[in-house]
């Protein structure tokens, strides 16, 4: 045999990973293998393997028996649209894909290598957590990957995909990162598993019911995006990642701009947002139109539905929208939908992202539930996360915008650039309705007819004070602005802002201490 046919049958038997049956296994399940999921993540042909011949150093338990070319992980680089990613994709079928000493230095080289290049790292977690036979070199192999993350956190985006099991301190570093994508049925994130569960505190549980796609999309807010299958959901990966810079030093990518003449009069604008306050609507269709057509990709759409968060286009630039959705809770913040807004509003701002927020909230949500739930802590993320972002900042005040929660989205006072108004919009401490039956409430009390009266103090008080123009004369807004032009509004302001540079001096600081 010679020395080129010997390679080629290294590089065969590293691409056979755990073994013909391994990968049957792995499609009964309705699962790719971690080549296949690499082939329908990359462009076809870019990707360049890592370490493809290593293998561990484990001789206890048999495991000198049981070695395998690269060690339960694929790891190198490749492109997405042209534009470099690293990547590294446990493999499941050699003994499920468990970590040990190798398998952690395989995936912290590739971190090393995307932190360096100043790259993406995409990583593909199908794994039983750590390798039992390798002991304590497994968990300090965690530990190294762990601190990686965090060395890289803010200065590349990361992307974590769950297609299988992730237990114990497995999940931890997708915890670290950036977004984790989750699909249904075959994904499972948890700390301690139903067996252990059921030991300790006697609940039955599934491995679906405790840590699946749904519950983590919907309850927990851990995962960002859930899908159907592998193939979609390295779809959306792929799309999420043209939104993104490649660094914290680079622009998000754009595509060509369109032309402005076609958005300046949107009537469809004029029907989406209902007059009265007391009028739910859904503030989907009002985000699709305002922004460049089907661009709108919505992250966390299951999680604190009270509001939207996702980036889209807005004349071929990326940014990122936080809209309240008056469809749940009216819009109110809560312990949850602080949360979501205060992470994605600090994802933007590491990467040079600008924000648009659309404002219809009649402020926090009240309850002893959410009290005890520390909404005074949660609901701060909001008003730290705004007010140190540096990013261009434009916020439009639809509809209501009271107390609190006015000032929290992107209020004038937290540093938004340029705050627009419709003529919907109300902008005062509390709602007219509320504000009457404490400011008139022993006037009404003496009327001959409480409620007709009670009625024309709210009339008077939603004229005099809760509407846009008394913002307006008092700079806190800076336009009140025709519905149907709200795109050309904000495509204008956006092409002036993106030289935008911060002018008030900051302390100097190690970092702050944001209310966690």
């Amino acid at each position: 045999m010679s020395k080129v046919e010997e390679l080629e049958k290294m590089i065969e038997m590293a691409k056979l990973g755990g073994g013909l049956e391994g990968i049957q296994e792995q499609h009964k399940r309705g699962k790719l293998t971690a080549r296949e999921r690499l082939e329908a993540l990359l462009d076809p042909g870019s990707f360049v393997e890592f370490d493809a011949f290593v293998v561990h150093r484990c001789t206890d338990f048999g495991m000198e028996k049981r070695k395998v070319l690269g060690d339960g992980v694929v790891t190198g680089y490749g492109t997405i649209d042209g534009r470099l990613v690293y990547v590294y994709a446990q493999d499941f079928t050699f003994i499920g894909g468990s970590l040990g000493e190798i398998h952690a230095k395989k995936i912290c080289k590739v971190l090393d290598s995307a932190l360096k290049m100043g790259a993406p790292i995409i990583g593909l977690n199908d794994s039983g957590g750590a390798r039992i036979q390798e002991g304590v070199a497994s968990l300090n192999g965690y530990g190294e990957i762990f601190y990686r993350n965090v060395m890289a956190s803010g200065a590349i985006p990361q992307i974590v995909v769950i297609m299988g099991p992730c237990a114990g301190g497995a999940v931890y570093s997708p915890a670290l990162m950036d977004f984790i994508f989750m699909n249904k049925g075959t994904s499972n994130m948890f700390i301690t598993g139903p067996a252990v569960i059921k030991t300790v505190t006697g609940e039955d549980v599934t491995s679906d019911q405790l840590g699946g796609a749904e519950t983590h999309a919907r309850i927990s807010g851990v995962a960002s995006f859930i899908a159907e299958n592998d193939e979609e959901c390295l779809q959306a990966v792929r799309k999420l990642l043209s939104y993104l810079p490649s660094n914290n030093l680079e622009e998000p990518p754009a595509v060509k701009p369109e032309e402005l003449k076609e958005y300046v009069a949107d009537q469809e604008l004029l029907g989406i947002v209902p007059d009265d306050p007391r009028k739910a609507y859904d503030v989907l269709p009002l985000i699709d139109r305002v922004m460049d057509g089907d661009s709108f990709f919505e992250m966390w759409k299951h999680y604190a539905p009270n509001v939207v968060v996702g980036f889209a286009r807005l004349n071929g630039r990326t940014v990122g929208v936080i809209a309240n959705q008056p469809m749940v809770y009216s819009g109110c913040l809560d312990v949850d939908a602080s949360d979501k807004i205060a992470r994605f509003v600090r994802f933007c701002d590491a990467f040079n992202i600008p924000l648009v927020t659309f404002v219809d909230v009649p402020g926090y949500l009240p309850g002893v539930r959410q009290e005890h739930g520390g909404i005074i802590r949660h609901g701060a993320k909001v008003i730290y996360a705004y007010s140190e972002a540096t990013v261009p900042k434009i916020t439009v005040v639809l509809r209501k915008a009271y107390g609190g929660g006015y000032i929290a989205m992107c209020s004038k006072s937290l540093g938004a650039d340029v705050v627009f108004a419709w003529p919907t919009a109300e902008i005062a401490v509390m709602g007219p309705d509320g504000a009457v039956n404490i400011i008139y409430r022993r006037e009404i009390a003496k009327a001959e007819k409480p409620e007709e009266a009670r009625e024309g103090y709210i009339r008077e008080f939603r004229e005099k004070f809760a509407n846009p123009y008394v913002s307006a004369s008092m700079g806190i807004v800076d336009q009140v602005i025709d519905p149907r032009e709200t795109r050309l509004h904000l495509i204008r302001s956006l092409e002036t802002l993106m030289s935008k540079r911060s002018m008030q001096p900051r302390p100097r600081i190690k970092h702050g201490n944001m209310p966690l």
